[in-house]
C-alpha cells in the first residue's frame, strides 16, 4: 500500500509538472497569436493619390494631392508603388506667375510639385473609369507598370481622393461622377481578389464622410473631412496667385505629418485629432468598425510609410578579412588588372564626314555622266 502511494504520488507530481509545461506553452502560443493579430502583417505599402478637379480656380486640389505625394514620399514610399492621378496641370497653367511650381503656404515658401514629381494618370486620362480600374486591377494588358497597382494581400494602401463632392458622390472633371455605392463596390472586389491587406481611405471634400457610408468589406479605416450636410473649406488664400492654396483638413493632417519619421510610434487615434472643428470648421469624422485592429495600435506608418526588409545581427563583421579572404580565392592573372580608363567612343562625327563626302562624290559622278550620255544619244540620231 506504501508503495502504491509512493507511486500514485509520483504520477501526480508528473501529472501535474506535464499540465504545467503544457499550460505554459498553451499560454506562450495563444500570447503569440494575439500579438500576430495586433500586428499589421503587411509587407508592402502602397499609395493612390487622386485630384479629381480641372480649372485654375481649383488649384488647392492639385496643391493639396502633391503636399500627400511629398509626405508618403518622404516617409519611404517610392514613385513606383505610388499612383498619382491629377486632373488639371496647375504647374504648367499660362495663369500660374510663376511656371513649373505649384506652392502650398503663403508667400510662396514651399514649391510641392519639385523636380521628381511622377504623374502617372494627368488631364482627362482622370476618369472614374481608369480609376476604378486601378483598384481592381481590370485594365488593358498594354497599361505600362507605372499605371497599374500591383499589390496582394499582404499590401497596406492608403487611397487620398480630393475634389467637389456631394451627399453620396465625387466630381470627376465636372463632367461625370463615382458614388459611394460604385467606390464601396470597388473595394469589395480588391478584397475577393487579395489586392489590400489593409486599407486606409481618406478624402477631403464636402459631406466627405458620406462616401464611406456604404463600405462593406473588411480591413477598411475611413476618414473624411467633413460630415453630411457640411462643406469642406480651404484655407490660405494667396493674393499673388488669386486663389486658396490648401484645403483645411489636408493643411492640418500635413502639418501634423511634417512631425511623422519613418520609426515614429504615433498611432492613427493621434491623426483623428488633428483638424478638431474649432480649425477646420467642419467635423472630420472617421469609421472604424470594419477595421480589425484597434487603432491605437495602429502605426501612422503602416499606411503612410514603407516596410523595409533588414536582417538583425549580433554577430561583428570584419569586412577586410572577408574582403582579404576573397581576394586569395581569385587567380593572380584577375588580380593584376589594369588600371580603370574610359572606353574610347564611336567618332560619330568622323564618321557623318566621310559619308557626307562619298555623297558628295555620287552626286557629282552622275552630273559628270549626264552630259556624256546626251552628247552620244545626239551622235546617235545624226
Amino acid at each position: 500500500m506504501a508503495a502504491t502511494g509512493r507511486g500514485g504520488s509520483w504520477v501526480r507530481a508528473a501529472a501535474t509538472l506535464l499540465l504545467g509545461c503544457c499550460g505554459a506553452a498553451l499560454t506562450s502560443s495563444v500570447q503569440d497569436q494575439a500579438e500576430q493579430f495586433f500586428r499589421s502583417g503587411h509587407t508592402n505599402n502602397w499609395a493612390v493619390l487622386v485630384c479629381t478637379s480641372r480649372f485654375w480656380f481649383n488649384y488647392r486640389h492639385v496643391a493639396n494631392t502633391l503636399s500627400v505625394y511629398r509626405s508618403v514620399k518622404r516617409l519611404g514610399i517610392p514613385d513606383s508603388h505610388i499612383v498619382l492621378m491629377l486632373a488639371d496641370d496647375m504647374a504648367c497653367n499660362p495663369r500660374n506667375p510663376k511656371p513649373a511650381t505649384v506652392f502650398s503656404h503663403k508667400n510662396m515658401e514651399l514649391n510641392v510639385y519639385g523636380d521628381d514629381v511622377e504623374v502617372d494618370y494627368r488631364s482627362y486620362e482622370v476618369t472614374v473609369e481608369n480609376f476604378l480600374r486601378v483598384l481592381t486591377g481590370r485594365i488593358p494588358p498594354s497599361t505600362p507598370r507605372s499605371k497599374r497597382l500591383l499589390s496582394d494581400d499582404r499590401s497596406n494602401i492608403l487611397i487620398y481622393m480630393t475634389g467637389h463632392g456631394g451627399n453620396g458622390f465625387l466630381k470627376f472633371q465636372d463632367s461625370e461622377e463615382i458614388t459611394n455605392v460604385e467606390l464601396a463596390d470597388a473595394f469589395e472586389q480588391m478584397w475577393q481578389k487579395r489586392r489590400y491587406n489593409e486599407l486606409l481611405f481618406i478624402i477631403d471634400t464636402c459631406q466627405g464622410a458620406s462616401m464611406y457610408e456604404r463600405f462593406y468589406s473588411p480591413n477598411i479605416m475611413a476618414l473624411a473631412s467633413s460630415q453630411v450636410g457640411e462643406d469642406s473649406l480651404s484655407h490660405q488664400p494667396d493674393l499673388a496667385i488669386g486663389v486658396h492654396l490648401m484645403d483645411r483638413y489636408t493643411f492640418y493632417v500635413l502639418e501634423f505629418l511634417e512631425e511623422i519619421h519613418p520609426a515614429s510610434q504615433t498611432n492613427m487615434n493621434d491623426l483623428f485629432q488633428v483638424c478638431p472643428k474649432s480649425l477646420c470648421v467642419s467635423t472630420p469624422g472617421h469609421r472604424t468598425d470594419l477595421f480589425r485592429r484597434d487603432p491605437q495600435n495602429v502605426l501612422i506608418t503602416d499606411f503612410f510609410g514603407s516596410v523595409r526588409k533588414v536582417e538583425i545581427t549580433r554577430e561583428t563583421i570584419s569586412l577586410d578579412r572577408d574582403i582579404a579572404g576573397f581576394e586569395s580565392k581569385l587567380p593572380k592573372d584577375e588580380l593584376a588588372t589594369e588600371p580603370l580608363k574610359y572606353a574610347e567612343q564611336l567618332p560619330v562625327a568622323q564618321i557623318i564626314h566621310q559619308i557626307y563626302w562619298q555623297c558628295r562624290a555620287v552626286v557629282y559622278s552622275r552630273q559628270q555622266n549626264r552630259p556624256k550620255r546626251a552628247a552620244n544619244n545626239l551622235d546617235v540620231e545624226k
